[in-house]
């Protein structure tokens, strides 16, 4: 029942988006309000792992499974996306798309989110490709939803790259499961994570290697690995904001869930540290490209992008250093899921008042938007791991493990490439807060309520920076049991 609670809201909101021709304002709000279903039973799951039970699954062959890993990405992804439809357009009277448009954005958003949510609860390999090939079909009607001949580009770039990448990632997983099947024969449920983990020592190391190279550029493209990234700037700048934050933070886990998951069967088959040393080899390229990438770009949006790919290189550098490694990265995946929504849903307000995305338009956002102006300083500082944020704390974990094990030289490039980043960030936030609004600017803030829903963002990340509560503890250590040797 919880699996239906889970899956059917989205399917249910976005039939009822396609029905109502055409879109109506209470489609919206329906929506919004569908989207606390998926939220409530991805607690329910949490809870039920937290306790210690076993995996729920549901359907033939056990098609669906939730254990602490998938009951976290869950819980991640129905947060944001309750959070991004509340603040979706077309729920607050006036809105500069058409009701064309508005109806296109929420049937897709809600597919959109349908894709990811049954990508992290799937039990097989194959349902988890579809899912993540179901999200760039989807997300990709939104891109361009202004349509402009920026937009459509962007939108084809990121077709094209998603299609090259998700392709590869479906060649490793046939790799993996040809291997499977050579071994063992043709077996019940062989395309299950546990039937292939507990396969996993019989697996031909080189048939594995291969397969995971595969698979690594191929999820890594979705989730913006350097050097597979150069979808994401352009599309997160065209993107509307609610899209944006679910892209940057939903869709950039499901991304690294593929990732880790499958590191855990390379791992059983490999026994060596191969898997760490690709990751620990893309985290380092991910974090130069984007350190350097922040310093250049006048586009704040794009600014944004850039920084995901920076966190990106980090939990790729968590996941290849061990469990204390993997506590932090996936203690930063969810700090880095608050941060990211918020900033990208603040950027939506900071944009349809200025009427521009280019730092260089933005100037005295303390003025013109006060309350918006303060919470977008407030949300970037805590994004570039100022304390008291959870980004503070958990890259603080990630430098902890990396210096534990023994790799001195990482962690001080990264520590390196991380200063790079703060101090950009700095100089382009100092450069929008402060000065006089353009003339044509309107002053004023955007509606109460469309503000109050983001200090739960900045609230979480206040929180997980002083303290961290027992039950996300218990469930990050289950979750180290399952990806980490």
């Amino acid at each position: 029942m919880n699996f239906i609670l889970l899956l059917a809201p989205p399917l249910l909101a976005a039939a009822l988006a396609l029905a109502v021709r055409p879109y109506r304002m209470f489609v919206g709000w329906i929506n919004a309000l569908l989207s606390l279903v998926p939220l409530g039973a991805a607690l329910r799951f949490a809870a039920h792992a937290i306790a210690g039970g076993e995996a729920p699954t549901f359907g033939p062959g056990e098609m669906l499974r939730v254990d602490s890993l998938s009951a976290l990405l869950l819980l991640c992804i129905s947060a944001v996306a309750s959070l991004t439809l509340l603040l979706s357009p077309g729920l607050g009277g006036e809105s500069v798309y058409s009701a064309r448009q508005l109806r296109r954005y929420h049937y897709s958003i809600n597919l959109f989110i349908a894709a990811m949510l049954l990508a992290v609860s799937a039990n097989n390999v194959g349902i988890l490709w579809i899912g993540v090939e179901a999200t760039t079909i989807f997300s990709a009607f939104i891109v361009p939803l202004t349509l402009t001949q920026v937009s459509v580009e962007a939108s084809w770039k990121y077709i094209l790259i998603s299609s090259v990448g998700i392709a590869l990632a479906f060649t490793g997983t046939v790799l993996g499961y040809f291997d499977f099947v050579a071994l063992s024969g043709r077996s019940e449920n062989a395309l299950n994570w546990p039937v292939l983990l507990e396969s996993a020592p019989r697996l031909h190391p080189e048939v594995m290697q291969l397969a995971f190279i595969f698979i690594l550029i191929g999820y890594g493209t979705k989730a913006g690995i350097a050097p597979m990234h150069t979808w994401k700037p352009d599309a997160y700048g065209e993107a509307p904001a609610p899209l944006g934050a679910l892209m940057s933070s939903a869709l950039f886990a499901v991304a690294m869930y593929a990732i880790a998951r499958w590191k855990v069967v390379a791992d059983a088959a490999l026994q060596s540290r191969f898997t760490d040393t690709l990751l620990m080899a893309l985290g380092l390229l991910s974090l130069i490209i984007a350190a350097f990438s922040i310093v250049l770009t006048n586009n704040y949006k794009r600014m944004l992008a850039y920084s995901s790919i920076e966190h990106t290189g980090l939990i790729c550098l968590g996941l290849a250093l061990g469990p204390l490694g993997a506590f932090a990265a996936m203690l930063h995946l969810v700090n880095h899921t608050a941060a990211k929504a918020g900033m990208f849903l603040l950027a939506g307000h900071v944009e349809r008042q200025y009427g521009s995305p280019l730092i260089d338009n933005v100037r005295g956002l303390l003025k013109a938007m006060p309350w918006t102006g303060a919470l977008f300083a407030a949300t970037l500082l805590m994004l570039i791991g100022l304390p008291p944020g959870g980004i503070f704390i958990s890259e603080f974990a990630l430098f902890r493990a990396g210096f534990a094990l023994e790799h001195p030289w990482l962690m001080a490039a990264a520590l390196a490439l991380l200063t790079i980043v703060f101090v950009s960030f700095i100089s382009h936030l100092n450069k929008m807060l402060y000065g006089e609004p353009k003339n044509g600017v309107a002053a004023g803030d955007v509606r109460h309520w469309q503000i109050a829903p983001l200090f739960l963002c900045l609230a979480v990340l206040v929180t997980l920076g002083l303290t961290q509560p027992a039950p996300l503890t218990t469930l990050l250590n289950q979750i180290v049991t399952i990806i980490a040797r």
